[in-house]
């Protein structure tokens, strides 16, 4: 072999292994299927060996019905599924119409992973991660209202539509000092029906709602902002929770976050920063 060749073999040989070694980085950052996971992880995660997670379907920001199957799709979803993945165990999906549901069922000991606002009363009953989304919560008013700005509302008077349970009712109920919370299945219906003087929700189907029905509008700002993270239920042990919330900051970090909105068509929910 001459020495041109030499010294070109020598040269290949170092791109391949340089190529395998960024291949292998890569595979590694995102979560190989074949990366093993601990036991106590396992245990925690997905006791019953496979992994329950519950989707909420009544915030259309984290998950939609997928019309042509019929199955939860959106942001929630994928995380499960990509969760389940990596744990190398099978995902089931259970299906809420509503977050206060959510929160009830976890007493059950029937789900090992949910996607709920944090709040000081949930954080009873479960571990949450940082916030993966940050979403608003905002108001809507008649159309021939004079309310016209988030602090008019809490006044004497001022009946406020709200599913109960949801975040913005937990967070409402502890921060208005005058108006009255109205409390059902379905807060927007409630307002619709009993002509209350406002509504409380997520902004995404508020808008949507008020888009449809010119009597209403959505008044500018926000009343609180609503951080939805990863949780599980807690006395599991701190090996899944810590897993749980490693697995979060990754996700936000590589982009499958912000990447899972857009393919859910949801492009005004933020991706929540880095946690501290």
């Amino acid at each position: 072999m001459t020495r041109i060749a030499a010294t070109v073999m020598i040269v290949l040989a170092a791109a391949l292994s340089a190529a395998s070694a960024q291949t292998t980085s890569s595979s590694s950052q995102q979560g190989s299927p074949m990366t093993p996971v601990s036991p106590d992880v396992l245990q925690d995660l997905a006791p019953t060996g496979k992994l329950r997670a519950a989707i909420n379907l009544g915030n259309m920001v984290l998950a939609q019905k997928d019309p042509a199957t019929g199955r939860p799709k959106g942001v929630t979803a994928d995380l499960a599924q990509e969760l389940g993945r990596r744990l190398h165990v099978p995902v089931e999906l259970v299906p809420f119409d509503a977050a206060g549901k959510v929160f009830e069922a976890v007493k059950t000991s029937n789900l090992d992973v949910m996607f709920l606002a944090i709040e000081p009363v949930r954080a009873n009953e479960i571990a949450f991660t940082a916030p993966y989304v940050i979403i608003e919560g905002v108001y809507m008013v008649p159309q021939d209202s004079k309310i016209t700005r988030v602090e008019e509302v809490d006044r004497d008077g001022v009946r406020i539509g709200v599913s109960k349970n949801s975040a913005y009712d937990l967070y409402l109920t502890r921060t208005l000092k005058h108006a009255t919370l109205m409390r059902s299945d379905d807060g927007i219906a409630q307002f619709v029906k009993d002509k209350l003087e406002a509504a409380a929700g997520v902004k995404q189907p508020l808008v949507a709602f008020a888009s449809k029905n010119p009597g209403v509008r959505v008044l500018d700002g926000r009343f609180m902002e609503i951080r939805q993270a990863m949780g599980t239920p807690k006395g599991r042990g701190e090996a899944g929770s810590r897993y749980l919330a490693a697995f979060v900051e990754e996700m936000k970090a590589s982009g499958f976050v912000a990447d899972a909105l857009k393919r859910s068509n949801q492009p005004d929910a933020a991706v929540a920063p880095p946690a501290n």
